[in-house]
């Protein structure tokens, strides 16, 4: 399927790979269907990757694997919740966090209070709120830059 975005422009999306999320996204609840884009040399558990809306050609948000950002990052998820993705198992799973990319690059943040967790063998995902005290915001410029120096 072709698929004419704001951000990539004209892309080739495989319907069979395509991610749906049944209750859609926070503040876009009618965006039900997404495919991951993500660089070539990369893939979403290394790099900076976006969800594409299918809906909303011109809607592509940034998301990136947490644990780049903060190793020990973990979430507390009922079975009840889970259950909406199907049967998962680990090789299986990706969690990602939204990514905000301000003009003052040095703000850039993730979003830890709001992962999007997706069961990669049935393409479904749901975007949770965890109750933990993780922050909406949590600034990570400076991180990216020390990984960056260091060689990771």
């Amino acid at each position: 399927m072709k698929l004419e975005t704001r951000v990539f422009g004209e892309i080739d999306v495989d319907e069979e790979k395509m991610i749906h999320f049944e209750d859609g996204i926070i503040g876009f609840p009618d965006c039900k269907s997404f495919a991951l884009i993500f660089d070539a040399e990369g893939d979403s558990k290394d790099s900076l990757c976006w969800l594409q809306s299918i809906e909303e050609p011109i809607f592509a948000m940034p998301v990136i694997n947490p644990l780049l950002i903060q190793d020990d990052y973990s979430l507390q998820v009922d079975d009840e919740t889970l259950k909406k993705l199907g049967l998962i198992e680990e090789e299986n799973l990706l969690v990602l966090v939204t990514v905000t990319i301000p003009t003052e690059i040095q703000k850039l943040s993730v979003n830890l209070k709001a992962p999007i967790v997706i069961n990669a063998a049935e393409h479904k995902a749901i975007q949770l709120i965890v109750d933990d005290e993780l922050p909406v915001k949590f600034y990570i410029y400076d991180i990216l830059q020390a990984k960056k120096k260091a060689g990771e």
